[in-house]
């Protein structure tokens, strides 16, 4: 098969290498940035900073199709002259027309990194460990009119790890993407695929983030929500802990949820009476740690965190040890 992938990064050198692995023929790859970024910032951004799929398509000389969107002429005309049975697309921010979608010979498939019908939208690695999944997913399915609607046509389960921030999750998930892209392109050369209509009951949909969620609300959730929350938005995005005019910033991987027995012993120690939540229990300057009240009687240890702002920064040890 002649096949078209769309995509960014990491999500687009898996579906690349996917693609080879199955024997099939990548007749062009249409970058993310390309949509995005003046041709001379793009260019200059290749020669200084090569990422991964600009490695990989120089690698494996690639063509590059150049067009600023994949609902422009030029793209429907450049599959049109490619005669692309397949169209991939994995990461991208434009809902392809009707009549992009019904270029292709064979199928327009989209990849969405989650266990569709569930957690449709922008960021599903993000929302799956916002909302404290054991399991996550990836799915290959049909493209249609509507986001991450069409018949599925391969999907798996991906573990999310207690650990786990966005950054692994979407790492783990990538690399899934290379081998389930191989198993769908080997079956679907052979016709051995059969679309499965998504369940429209179990579906969820999550919209993109708004600044206010970066705010770590300690009144509003509890210790175990605002851990998730902290984890969930790195790489993106940094959470931030308020405290009087200042905004610290946690380090996603050296949280720790303290117990009502635990949180006991700090206050008693400190001589804190009657704490509220989002109060600084305790400190250490020299690790750059603040523990922060929860409701339910617990706490959160935060450990190398930082002042936000590039002055700030390097004052955190002197703020966190005024702080109490």
């Amino acid at each position: 098969m002649k096949v078209v992938i769309l995509g960014k990064g990491e999500m687009l050198s898996n579906l690349i290498e996917g693609t080879l692995d199955a024997k099939h023929k990548i007749v062009g790859v249409l970058r993310y940035e390309r949509t995005v970024m003046p041709r001379f910032l793009l260019a200059l951004r290749d020669f200084f900073k090569s990422s991964s799929d600009v490695t990989i398509i120089k690698q494996h000389k690639l063509h590059e199709i150049k067009c600023n969107s994949a609902n422009s002429e030029d793209f429907k005309k450049e599959i049109l002259k490619l005669n692309a049975d397949l169209i991939i697309v994995g990461t991208w921010h434009e809902k392809l027309k009707k009549e992009i979608i019904n270029l292709p010979v064979i199928a327009c498939v989209n990849v969405h990194p989650s266990y569709l019908p569930k957690y449709r939208g922008p960021n599903p690695y993000l929302q799956t460990i916002l909302h404290r999944e054991n399991f996550s997913g990836l799915t290959f399915h049909l493209m249609d009119e509507n986001f991450d609607t069409g018949a599925i046509l391969a999907q798996t389960k991906i573990k999310i790890f207690p650990g786990d921030t966005g950054k692994e999750l979407k790492e783990r998930t990538v690399f899934q993407a290379r081998i389930l892209c191989a198993e769908l392109l080997q079956k679907l050369g052979s016709g051995l695929l059969i679309p499965v209509e998504q369940n429209e009951k179990e579906a969820t949909y999550y919209p993109n983030i708004k600044a206010d969620d970066m705010m770590l609300d300690f009144n509003g959730e509890s210790a175990e929500q605002i851990h998730a929350r902290i984890r969930a938005f790195h790489p993106w995005l940094p959470c931030y802990v308020t405290y009087k005019n200042k905004y610290f910033i946690p380090n996603p991987y050296k949280l720790k949820i303290l117990d009502k027995e635990h949180t006991f012993k700090i206050l008693e120690k400190n001589n804190i009476k009657q704490p509220k939540a989002g109060d600084i229990i305790n400190t250490n300057y020299k690790s750059r740690s603040i523990t922060v009240m929860c409701k339910e009687g617990k706490s959160l240890k935060l450990v190398g965190t930082n002042l936000y702002g590039f002055f700030n920064k390097p004052l955190t040890k002197l703020f966190i040890k005024n702080i109490l």
